[in-house]
């Protein structure tokens, strides 16, 4: 079992909250990396295995959101925890769809912050390897096709349709699990988004809007559907092409 730290880069335009979190984190065990902007940021992914981002919103030139964007083309599994003065929820849900792991308002407490940060890494570790993007380039299944790459979802007719952040990691989730029941609380864990409990909006809604994405009928769905009192089951055969 390894006993090597796992590594956080934390990025913030702000001195003293980058020395805050230097010492707060590696007291707490982790080896941490604190930048100021997004040209640092790349410098560190570039040399270094992180396990997990602390991305401040609200930074001179390229913002938070820019780079959460970047951070995701680069890779869906590398878990970005955002934190920003604003307290809008706007912002939140916006940064949660650009696929942030979790929001965090400033100030904060440092114990909260690491509460977090371990849930989510828990959260990482978790993942079946199948969800994993190096595991596959695409998806077929019923017809439509997923592209790993652009997130975006291919229908039978050749229309390509776009999928939000979270759209997408639940088609991923049922993807890696064709025929098999996910309980709602399974779903949002696999999923890897608080969106439904930040936001109080439920799983069901955004079953409902992955099948509006897939034209499937909400009444009598034929692709996700309904298993009354347990959750939600993909009814379709999976292609995976690597």
């Amino acid at each position: 079992m390894s006993t090597v730290p796992e590594h956080l880069l934390v990025v913030d335009d702000d001195r003293e909250i980058r020395l805050l979190l230097d010492e707060y984190l590696t007291q707490a065990g982790y080896r941490v990396t604190a930048v100021a902007d997004g040209k640092a940021m790349r410098r560190a992914l570039e040399g270094n295995r992180i396990d997990l981002v602390v991305l401040d919103l609200m930074l001179p030139g390229e913002d938070g959101l820019t780079l959460c964007r970047e951070l995701r083309s680069r890779s869906n599994s590398l878990p970005v925890l955002m934190l920003t003065a604003r307290g809008d929820e706007v912002d939140r849900i916006v940064g949660l769809e650009m696929g942030a792991d979790d929001y965090l308002a400033k100030p904060f407490n440092p114990r909260e912050l690491l509460a977090r940060i371990k849930t989510i890494l828990r959260r990482a570790q978790a993942l079946p390897p199948n969800l994993e993007p190096a595991e596959a380039r695409s998806f077929t299944f019923a017809g439509w096709t997923l592209d790993v790459a652009t997130r975006n979802v291919t229908a039978p007719d050749g229309l390509v349709v776009p999928l939000s952040g979270a759209e997408y990691r639940l088609l991923r989730v049922f993807l890696g699990h064709p025929h098999r029941v996910l309980p709602r609380e399974q779903l949002l864990e696999l999923a890897n988004k608080r969106e439904a409990i930040l936001f109080d909006r439920s799983i069901d809604v955004l079953v409902g809007r992955l099948r509006k994405r897939l034209g499937d009928d909400g009444k009598e769905p034929a692709l996700i559907k309904t298993v009354r009192g347990e959750g939600y089951v993909l009814a379709a055969e999976v292609e995976t092409r690597h």
